[in-house]
């Protein structure tokens, strides 16, 4: 009996366990769409510099993720994953002293330091949904898993407004943008605000070194590398190069253009929102919660939809031409409206809206870019989690548009960047050679 209910058991817990990753992912990734508002007031920042956060963290991507494919072959998928997790660590402890002496280029290596962390994290994670059940449900355990990442995305804002930003913070925020405060006492009052988020980093900093001896003395499987690989192995497929598989690099472009997108429509609404007169202290901050609950929806969506009713690459189709519709009625549309008792006018919540078709994109890719990759599989995974860098660079060019022109004129980045998403739903993933078919 004993030895029919442990694996069941280890089942279990093995995904309660990726389901607390999944869900750190969030909370730390989601966070980033408060943190530019806050900094961009509390470190007096112009806007391109308060768009450095999301850089910061996201430009990581690219530089760790091949190295982490590389170290987690190496020391183990275990080992790795507490490294990373203790990397994260080091990065949330950075906070401390750079709210202590209000210095943004330390909360700059502090989030760098946490997306160095998350790249290595996001290296191990997928292939551990994969191989801890039946393959056959590897999808419907990925859906489960990420659920949390986006629950963490809807609570993310509200837990940091409401561990940071309390009554007295709130004042003394509408006391300095009036010009109550001025001079040394400005200086003070803003040091006394950004202080407040030395003790949630530090107690974050001391769960995720915790988190990463729970994570290699845990029932995880370690993953054997070597038969892992051999197992993907294609004796039939004559191409010697990743660069040679034009469907996964249109793919790491089209992750690009996707994780660029959607981190313009999460991590641009609260100034949206307050060039409508909200503030970060009042309104503005639920904004990004209200994005991240629609993506929550599409993704229930997906998990009930996908593929009894709706194939992954129609969902895919469907959800790049949609994102496309909402860009334009974010640029075009202008109406004064009151939704849950909030006076905007009407395009920010179609940039609430694209959380829809954004929650089942990143799913749509990956599987159409990794197919028939056969060795090379694991650098191909890699591949696309370098494309994550796009969280990096689309929102810093939004940034410099909406500082020379206007906020809605900076939301036409996202216009070619869901033109090229329909490009790959549609194309894109079916061109399996550079070169053009011989007749």
């Amino acid at each position: 009996m004993q030895k029919t209910s442990s694996p069941r058991k280890n089942y279990i817990i093995s995904m309660i366990i990726l389901g607390g990753l999944f869900f750190i992912f969030g909370l730390v990734s989601w966070v980033n769409t408060i943190l530019i508002p806050y900094f961009k007031f509390t470190c007096e920042l112009t806007v391109v510099q308060s768009y450095l956060v999301t850089f910061a963290f996201f430009i990581a991507y690219l530089v760790m993720s091949i190295p982490a494919s590389v170290l987690l072959n190496k020391i183990g998928y275990k080992r790795g994953m507490m490294i990373g997790l203790w990397i994260m660590s080091i990065g949330a402890l950075l906070f401390v002293p750079a709210a202590y002496f209000r210095t943004y280029w330390i909360f700059l290596m502090g989030l760098f330091s946490l997306g160095i962390g998350m790249a290595i994290l996001q290296s191990a994670t997928n292939p551990y949904v994969t191989i801890i059940g039946d393959k056959e449900s590897a999808a419907s355990r990925l859906s489960i898993v990420g659920t949390f990442n986006k629950l963490a995305g809807i609570l993310a804002n509200l837990i940091f407004a409401a561990v940071v930003i309390g009554e007295s913070d709130k004042k003394i925020m509408e006391a300095i943008k009036s010009g109550i405060y001025v001079g040394a006492i400005r200086t003070e009052a803003l040091d006394q605000l950004i202080r407040s988020v030395m003790m949630p980093y530090a107690v974050l900093a001391v769960v995720l070194f915790i988190f990463g001896f729970v994570i290699r003395y845990s029932v995880l499987p370690e993953i054997d590398t070597k038969t892992r690989n051999a197992d993907t192995k294609n004796p039939n497929d004559p191409r010697t190069s990743i660069f040679q598989y034009p469907h996964l690099i249109l793919g790491v472009i089209a992750i690009f253009f996707h994780v660029g997108s959607q981190m313009i429509s999460l991590a641009t609404i609260i100034n949206y929102a307050g060039s409508m007169g909200m503030s970060l202290e009042g309104q503005a901050k639920n904004f990004p919660s209200f994005t991240m609950s629609f993506t929550f929806i599409g993704y229930l969506l997906g998990i009930f939809l996908i593929p009894k009713v709706l194939s992954q690459k129609n969902a895919l189709i469907i959800s790049t031409v949609l994102g496309f519709i909402l860009s334009l009625l974010v640029i075009f549309t202008h109406m004064h409206v009151t939704v849950f008792g909030l006076d905007s006018d009407i395009s920010i919540w179609f940039l609430v809206l694209m959380g829809l078709p954004n929650a089942l994109i990143y799913a749509g890719i990956w599987p159409l870019a990794i197919n028939g990759l056969g060795r090379f599989t694991n650098l191909g995974s890699s591949m696309l989690v370098m494309g994550l860098c796009g969280s990096a660079i689309i929102p810093l060019i939004y940034s410099g548009i909406a500082e020379r022109f206007t906020m809605r004129i900076a939301y036409w980045v996202l216009v070619p960047c869901f033109i090229y998403l329909i490009f790959y739903a549609t194309v894109g993933h079916k061109i399996k050679s550079w070169r053009k078919p011989t007749s």
